[in-house]
């Protein structure tokens, strides 16, 4: 598991590329850019889910100080540490 708490600060904005559908779940750190593979399907926000629960586990965080600000149907996203 990759250890993103350092980002973990209030207020901090965190941008991810998500992809759905992986064979499984993981985070990596490629040339500065987040990526989160999910191995949900993106239907009904359960990708979007699956990415807070991953994301929450690698920076430290509870799942509800998550916040997702901008791309909830996209691949790219921006989520909010409060």
């Amino acid at each position: 598991m990759t250890d993103l708490s350092h980002l973990a600060r209030p207020g901090a904005e965190i941008a991810v590329r998500v992809t759905p559908k992986a064979s499984r779940d993981r985070i990596a750190v490629e040339d500065g850019m987040i990526r989160v593979h999910v191995t949900v399907v993106p239907e009904d926000g359960k990708a979007n889910q699956a990415v807070v629960k991953l994301l929450a586990r690698a920076l430290g965080v509870a799942k509800t100080r998550l916040v997702l600000v901008r791309g909830a149907t996209a691949r790219d996203k921006v989520f909010r540490v409060d």
